[in-house]
């Protein structure tokens, strides 16, 4: 589970997730006696359950990767993701049987992507968050802890490059000395991540197709029953009646969202390291 493919988001990149919703790792290591985890079944008492010490150390790892940018390296919240160890989500987990759910399809309305994972990976996830739960509720602690910045560093900006000119697509509506310059300057660490994952404020882009045939595409400027109009790649405002031309407004932040189905890990970690070259 590499990354958390945003975000973001990636509040996206978004509010992100359990983005974004099961995100980053332990600041601890799990000793190799692993405390027990919780699980309860609904209308029944809690049931405190040791994981293998392997099996923990495994999700650990997982959760590192792909996680701890939303819900903090110890699964006890980030700046957009929640506390894990208070959810009661979690808390009524069952071995994955709810965890695996939210993993799999995701919570895009949320910035969370879908990760495709197996029953291990998902039996791993699992046992690390469990046990970071029984942890926060022997010490009677909780709470947001932060995402720290060397979390969101290890992705390659040339590969990230690559994808971003190629087949991510990107540079079809956004270009490194156009809308996307000093973007990295502008926002930094987990904010940047959930923009690239989940932007908020995006402009959509509308293709308008005229009585001749000539095709404009351009930032949706302006939309309602009579008119259209859009800024131009020249920066030029244009507007047509609806009832002369054809048109088909993208909205930005669903083509965000159609991309968590393809993005793998590596994609968009490589992605933001490219994106913290933009200053």
């Amino acid at each position: 589970m590499n990354f958390l493919r945003l975000a973001l988001h990636w509040n996206l990149w978004l509010a992100a997730p359990l983005i974004m919703s099961l995100a980053h790792a332990a600041a601890q290591t799990p000793p190799d006696s692993a405390p027990a985890g919780t699980a309860v079944k609904q209308g029944g008492p809690v049931v405190r359950k040791s994981y293998p010490p392997a099996l923990v150390r495994s999700g650990r790892d997982l959760f590192r990767q792909d996680c701890s940018f939303c819900h903090g390296r110890d699964a006890g919240g980030g700046e957009s993701g929640p506390d894990l160890t208070r959810s009661k989500l979690v808390t009524e987990d069952v071995d994955g049987d709810k965890i695996g759910v939210v993993v799999r399809h995701g919570r895009p309305d949320k910035g969370m992507p879908p990760f495709d994972r197996s029953d291990q990976q998902i039996a791993s996830l699992a046992a690390f968050i469990h046990t970071q739960q029984s942890r926060a509720l022997s010490r009677g602690s909780g709470g947001r802890k932060g995402v720290d910045a060397v979390d969101l560093q290890t992705g390659n900006a040339e590969a990230g490059k690559q994808y971003f000119e190629g087949m991510g697509g990107c540079s079809g509506c956004h270009s490194p000395t156009g809308d996307l310059a000093g973007i990295a300057s502008r926002y930094r660490g987990l904010e940047l991540e959930e923009q690239m994952l989940y932007p908020r404020h995006a402009k959509s882009r509308v293709t308008v197709k005229l009585s001749l045939g000539q095709t404009i595409t351009g930032n949706l400027a302006y939309l309602d029953e009579f008119t259209v109009g859009l800024i131009d790649s020249t920066g030029v405002y244009r507007s047509w009646r609806t009832s002369d031309v054809q048109y088909k407004v993208d909205t930005a932040v669903d083509a965000h969202v159609e991309l968590f189905r393809k993005y793998t890990d590596a994609d968009i970690h490589n992605l933001m390291a490219y994106l913290e070259t933009f200053r």
